[in-house]
């Protein structure tokens, strides 16, 4: 903000150097970056993202369909399950083994995890699979997906603003060396006579 004032201030004074105008230009152009392209950066990445995951919405309630399981018996250990989306539900439910009918209508047998904490054969508890049976987990729904748009926005608009802000710092971080490798040139020149008796007359 004090090189956007000093663009004011140092319009005409004589002791502004090039540096200073270009150090505050190069503020104003950033600040006016991050006010402008910053949101429309967020609200561009956060629709983008909200289309996506709704499109995504739609094609699991499409595709995956809660059934009835029904409990044979518990089983120990662990289930062999490579998706992480269950890693929270393994915490709290039971592996079994349990029966159940596809929405295609052919009937499935396996060990799947049921959200029991006691369970006993013949307990029955929710799958969601998909239309062959195959063991799935849970849509999306149209509220997480929303939260997860948002914060895609968020993150792009917060992106957007360092990168803004890491530019305006190189930019002037340059600008800076540039000037002292000047002041040492000078310096250089001036230095031989520097305190000398009749130095510049």
């Amino acid at each position: 903000m004090r090189a956007l004032s000093g663009l004011w201030r140092w319009r005409r004074n004589p002791l502004c150097r090039a540096t200073d105008l270009a150090e505050a230009w190069v503020a104003l152009v950033a600040l006016l970056l991050i006010v402008v392209a910053v949101p429309v950066t967020g609200c561009l990445v956060g629709a983008a993202a909200q289309d996506s995951l709704q499109r995504s919405v739609r094609l699991q309630q499409h595709t995956r369909h809660p059934v009835e399981a029904t409990v044979v018996r518990e089983l120990g250990g662990a289930l062999p399950e490579a998706d992480p989306d269950t890693t929270s539900a393994r915490e709290t439910g039971s592996r079994v083994l349990a029966d159940w009918t596809a929405p295609d209508g052919t009937p499935q047998h396996g060990p799947v995890l049921a959200d029991l904490k006691s369970p006993h054969r013949g307990d029955h508890f929710r799958l969601w699979t998909d239309p062959h049976g195959r063991i799935t987990t849970r849509p999306l729904d149209s509220a997480t997906a929303t939260t997860h748009a948002v914060l895609a926005g968020v993150g792009a608009a917060l992106l957007a603003a360092a990168l803004i802000e890491g530019g305006r710092r190189l930019t002037v971080w340059r600008l800076v060396r540039r000037r002292y490798a000047r002041w040492d040139q000078a310096w250089d020149r001036a230095g031989p006579d520097w305190g000398k008796a009749g130095t510049g007359s």
